[in-house]
């Protein structure tokens, strides 16, 4: 028995038709969406759908399902916009004759309602739906190998496929911890920075939270044009903006080729900028620091991927005295986050120097020259991992740095995917997240 489903799109605005494209081995089944937010808010229910069996393409993972749509639903227009989880569940009573019993099966999907216009919300989270979809292995591949079938790495993902997201790993503790901090949200998918920049014009604060991994260029441009205008962002995240990526059949697919970047069509071409590789590659020239402020080729690990596996899972304050350590009573060369390992798994950073004793950017990599270096943690790359990259330096550490710079808008950077941990009662990591949020949400910084 089983029941599996995708959305036609990853988000709507009011009065969009959220199309349901579901296979199920039996003949009917239930739907049920919930906004996910500082409560779980039940918003809709249907019983005795229709279903029916769908076959899965062997070519599935890069080019979707291609299943008709089976059920669909206007959203409402006092539906806030939010992250949605669509929850399909089926049962029977077991064999006709033996093994009778109650058997169920249920699958969970997502999408996202965006604002269909201006809001009372000066904040937008875009939800890192490129990284879901990187991730996600139903049919067979994903850009990974290590959960790939046959142990391959796929180059094309589509979005017409099953898919439950990584919502809940990533950003669902900011989110509850956001919203019921008072703080009022608007959301978006990644891609709707490329399809949907009007968006931005509404929103003094672009929020990135968690593992925000796979941009394409015209995300990019998007929200550089937004804070080069005086739009401010923020990345609680690490890997951020680390690999780039081409949409395709509008919107629906991504292409990234990562480490085999000979093998794209663009290097064929001779096209470098439009590679799908890293966005730090020589070739591409157009390092994520010079968004950021840090990036991956100066980060690494920690406590993952067997790097700093003794390390404290925290951050050593430099420049207690900056606003956003504001009220945290932290002084020079205190540590905070230990306790929720804020800094973990993956971490950005920049390459710097010590002058008096304070770390200061070089400048290389498109790191800001005056980029603000506020918090430091150990980071690594692992050798299997960096030795693909013929620029690569052997034996290179890197470092999780926290800090930001104005370039038009200010651009704030935690350099850490785990940042959201000291959420869940960190009063520091709390006291730090308030004071970007307030001060980049206003008007004027």
């Amino acid at each position: 028995m089983f029941v599996e489903g995708y959305t036609d799109q990853l988000s709507y605005q009011a009065g969009e038709q959220v199309r349901f494209h579901v296979s199920t081995s039996v003949d009917e089944y239930a739907l049920e969406v919930t906004r996910i937010g500082a409560e779980r808010e039940v918003v809709w229910q249907q019983n005795q759908l229709p279903g029916s069996s769908h076959p899965v393409p062997e070519d599935a993972s890069s080019n979707g399902c291609d299943w008709p749509a089976s059920c669909e639903l206007e959203v409402p227009d006092d539906w806030r916009s939010g992250y949605y989880e669509f929850a399909l569940r089926v049962e029977d009573q077991g064999g006709k004759f033996v093994r009778r019993g109650r058997r169920t099966a249920e699958s969970r999907g997502f999408f996202i309602v965006r604002p269909a216009g201006p809001t009372d919300a000066r904040i937008l989270l875009q939800l890192a739906t490129n990284t879901y979809s990187a991730y996600n292995n139903w049919g067979g591949y994903s850009f990974y190998s290590y959960h790939g079938r046959g142990g391959l790495q796929g180059h094309r993902v589509s979005f017409d496929r099953p898919m439950a997201g990584l919502f809940d790993r990533w950003e669902r503790d900011f989110v509850e911890w956001a919203e019921g901090a008072g703080y009022a949200l608007d959301y978006c998918a990644n891609s709707d920075l490329e399809w949907h920049p009007e968006l931005l014009d509404n929103y003094r604060l672009v929020l990135s939270v968690g593992h925000d991994e796979y941009w394409s260029a015209p995300m990019r441009d998007h929200l550089e044009a937004y804070i080069a205008a005086g739009g401010n962002a923020a990345f609680f995240s690490g890997n951020s903006v680390c690999w780039r990526v081409r949409s395709e059949d509008a919107g629906r697919a991504l292409v990234c080729w990562k480490q085999q970047f000979n093998m794209d069509p663009a290097y064929a071409a001779g096209d470098y900028a439009d590679l799908s590789t890293l966005w730090s590659h020589h070739l591409v020239g157009r390092p994520e620091n010079e968004l950021t402020g840090v990036g991956f080729l100066y980060g690494g690990y920690h406590l993952s991927h067997g790097q700093y596996m003794d390390g404290s899972g925290a951050f050593t304050v430099h420049r207690p005295e900056h606003w956003v350590l504001a009220g945290t009573g932290l002084q020079r060369d205190d540590s905070f986050g230990g306790e929720h390992t804020i800094v973990g798994y993956e971490c950005d950073g920049c390459e710097y120097a010590l002058e008096n004793g304070l770390p200061v950017p070089k400048g290389t990599y498109g790191t800001p020259a005056d980029f603000t270096i506020l918090c430091t943690a150990p980071a690594r790359w692992h050798p299997d991992d960096s030795v693909w990259y013929e620029r690569w330096e052997k034996g290179r550490e890197g470092a999780a740095v926290m800090g930001l710079y104005t370039r038009g808008g200010t651009v704030f950077t935690a350099g850490t995917t785990d940042w959201s941990h000291g959420l869940k009662g960190d009063a520091t990591v709390a006291q730090i997240t308030r004071n970007v949020l307030d001060r980049l949400s206003q008007t004027t910084t």
